[in-house]
């Protein structure tokens, strides 16, 4: 299955907040128990510059990859995964365009098992109140 494509922007100093479910090719949820996530913004997709990384260990703020859907409360086997940015977190990036792509794993090493769910742009909409 290849990655789908979407593209999104993040508004400087404001929380960004919204939810994809993942499906399996019968349109059934994934259980996604025994699954991490990874997403990381570059400026180009070759980078080593990261401009964000969110992760399902979520951030103190909560910023990062819930596996819970974006309510934090919906069952792992519901395929749901809260992408969820602060407001404190999106006012300290500075970028105009980026590229990102969010990957869910299971395993370590070797025996790592990688899905990679979606890619495309970001724009950040600079903020003028601050």
């Amino acid at each position: 299955m290849s990655a789908g494509k979407y593209s999104f922007t993040i508004e400087q100093g404001a929380t960004l907040q919204f939810e994809i479910q993942y499906k399996d090719s019968n349109n059934i949820p994934v259980d996604l128990t025994s699954y991490n996530g990874r997403l990381q913004v570059r400026p180009t997709v070759g980078s080593s510059d990261v401009y964000l990384t969110l992760s399902s260990t979520l951030q103190s703020d909560n910023t990062g990859l819930n596996f819970s859907g974006s309510n934090g409360s919906t069952p792992l086997s519901s395929g749901s995964i809260g992408i969820y940015v602060s407001a404190v977190t999106s006012s300290t990036l500075d970028f105009s365009n980026a590229h990102y792509d969010l990957e869910i794993y299971s395993g370590s090493g070797n025996s790592e098992y990688v899905v990679r769910l979606l890619e495309g742009k970001v724009n950040l909409s600079k903020e003028v109140t601050r």
